[in-house]
C-alpha cells in the first residue's frame, strides 16, 4: 500500500514510525532478528539481564499492571495490551525492562558509550547522535490522534526543541534543572529520560498509565528532576 506524504522531507518534523524502520535496517546489515542484535550487543554486554523484546512466560508474574486514568482521574486497571511478535520486532518501542536496567543503559549513553569498562558505541558516535540534526526545523507539538492512548505532548512548551539522532534536544535549560542541550525522550505508558552530558546528570521514571503525557506523572517528574538537582 502506498500512501501520500503529510509533507516533503526536509519541510518539518512530524512524529512517526523511523525508529521501526531503523529496526528493520539493522536487522537486514547486521543478518541478525533485532532481539538477538540487541542482547548480543547492547543489553547483555551491559548485564541488563531483564531487557527484551519478548517477555519469557517466567517473569509474566513480574509484570507491572497497566492503569487508564479516568476522566475523574481515577485510575482504573486495565488489559496490558502491547507485544511483540518475533516476525516482526518494533525498533521504535515494546520492549519490557526494569528501571535498573535501562539507567545502566543511560549511564553508557551519559559517559560515551562505555560503563564499566564495556564499550558499547564509540564516543564519537554518541557525540553524533547528541547533535542537532533538523538544522532550522523545530520540534512541534504532537497532536494527538487517539485519545485514549495519548493527549497533546509539548515536553518543553514555549521552548525552541530539535532533534538529533535518538532523541529530543532542549536547547534552553529547563525549569527543573536540566541544562541547555539535554536529551530526552518518552514511552507510550509514560515512561520518561533525560541525559544532561554538561552535568553528567541522568534520570528516568518508570509508570504503566495511559494516555500519554499524563500530566500527574509529568509534574512528578519535574518534582523527582529538581530533587535530583538539589533545587
Amino acid at each position: 500500500m502506498f500512501l501520500p506524504l503529510v509533507f516533503d522531507p526536509g519541510e518539518r518534523w512530524e512524529y512517526g514510525i523511523c525508529t521501526d524502520w531503523v529496526g528493520q535496517i539493522v536487522e537486514m546489515v547486521s543478518g541478525l532478528r533485532l532481539d538477538h542484535y540487541v542482547e548480543q550487543h547492547i543489553s547483555g554486554p551491559l548485564g541488563m539481564t531483564d531487557t527484551g523484546f519478548l517477555l519469557p512466560a517466567d517473569r509474566e508474574a513480574r509484570l507491572t499492571r497497566m492503569h487508564r486514568r479516568n476522566p475523574d482521574g481515577s485510575l482504573e486497571v486495565i488489559p496490558h495490551s502491547f507485544g511483540q511478535t518475533p516476525g516482526f520486532l518494533r525498533g521504535a518501542g515494546g520492549m519490557h525492562s526494569t528501571g535498573r536496567d535501562y539507567l545502566r543503559f543511560l549511564r553508557a549513553l551519559l559517559h560515551g558509550g562505555t560503563l564499566d569498562g564495556v564499550q558499547i558505541l564509540r564516543p564519537d558516535t554518541v557525540d553524533l547522535m547528541n547533535q542537532n540534526h533538523m538544522g532550522d526545523i523545530n520540534v512541534e507539538v504532537m497532536r494527538t490522534v487517539s485519545p485514549p492512548h495519548s493527549n497533546d505532548a509539548e515536553l518543553f512548551p514555549g521552548t525552541i526543541q530539535k532533534w538529533g539522532l535518538a532523541y529530543l534536544i532542549n536547547t534552553e535549560a529547563g525549569p527543573a534543572g536540566r541544562s541547555a542541550g539535554s536529551l530526552a525522550w518518552a514511552g507510550l505508558f509514560n515512561t520518561y529520560y533525560w541525559l544532561d552530558p554538561t552535568k553528567k546528570v541522568t534520570g528516568l521514571i518508570l509508570t504503566q498509565l495511559l494516555p500519554f503525557a499524563d500530566q500527574t506523572v509529568l509534574d512528578t517528574f519535574a518534582r523527582f528532576e529538581r530533587a535530583v538537582y538539589g533545587l
